[in-house]
């Protein structure tokens, strides 16, 4: 082969390959691993952690009336700082009363001792594999974040949170700890018919009561399970009243927001923490 017959071979093999560079997804950013906060970002082909830069943060003080939650998380989690045995915690119940603030309100109060968090949506916890091998070998201890949890029939992401929890062959390692949120303590749908455990199952199913089994054994692989209730209604107001105080508002105006504050949370149809830091956020806007 001749010089030239060898440029031109290498000048389309160099086209080729621009072509093919084109239809490949670009690399991942590198990780900023001095960020505190992170989110599991995936575009179809390859997924990375991108480091939050502003981070929304409460003290657990500003947390009330759910202090027994806070005590026993914040003392899993200093266990788990302090390279002591610790849980996996699943925190359920009604919406809006510190769920995911309390995970939050952790990362804020640990995060200058190593501890670092990632958010993961349900879409993406099929994921969690490639997330716990890229985290694995760190200095810091991670919480991974999944907000919301809740599965229907055939989602990829039960089984993969299933096996990380327990039942992989492979540890995830004594950095890793999974938090999780949800409204359904049991994270699955359950049907009435699945109870029937001596009768067959409308499709033909011979041991429909072992469906719900299956669906029970996921939350009940989480070691921790705390509970969250509404709030009543002085509880609803003090939290009201804490956070007028926080945003400024003067202490007449505190006290002459409970009626319309009542009447917030009835429109809402919930006293929750949520709906009170909203209202005291308008209220404060109003009057200030």
């Amino acid at each position: 082969m001749s010089s030239q017959d060898l440029s031109t071979l290498i000048s389309r093999a160099e086209r080729v390959l621009a072509q093919l560079e084109a239809w490949l997804p670009p690399a991942p950013p590198p990780i900023d691993w001095d960020c505190t906060a992170f989110r599991w970002r995936n575009n179809g082909s390859r997924g990375w952690l991108e480091g939050v830069q502003h981070v929304a943060t409460i003290r657990t003080d500003d947390l009330h009336h759910i202090e027994r939650q806070k005590s026993i998380i914040e003392r899993n989690t200093r266990h788990f700082l302090d390279g002591k045995p610790a849980n996996n915690v699943l925190m359920t119940g009604a919406r809006g009363t510190g769920k995911s603030s309390l995970v939050k309100a952790m990362l804020a109060k640990f995060a200058d001792q190593g501890l670092r968090l990632i958010e993961v949506d349900k879409s993406d916890l099929a994921d969690l594999g490639t997330i716990i091998d890229l985290i694995s070998s760190r200095p810091e201890h991670f919480i991974i974040f999944s907000d919301d949890l809740s599965f229907e029939e055939g989602e990829a992401g039960y089984k993969a949170l299933k096996s990380v929890l327990d039942g992989s062959v492979a540890s995830p390692g004594d950095n890793v700890l999974i938090y999780a949120t949800s409204n359904r303590r049991h994270l699955m749908p359950e049907y009435m018919k699945e109870n029937l455990g001596v009768s067959t199952s409308a499709d033909g199913e011979i041991h429909p009561g072992e469906a719900v089994e299956e669906k029970v054994s996921l939350s009940e692989r989480f070691g921790l399970w705390l509970s969250f209730h509404p709030f009543k209604q002085d509880d609803y107001l003090d939290i009201v009243y804490y956070w007028l105080g926080a945003l400024g508002c003067p202490a007449e105006h505190i006290e002459s927001s409970r009626m319309e504050a009542l009447q917030w949370a009835l429109e809402r149809g919930s006293r929750s923490g949520r709906v009170a830091r909203q209202f005291a956020r308008d209220w404060t806007a109003r009057h200030v």
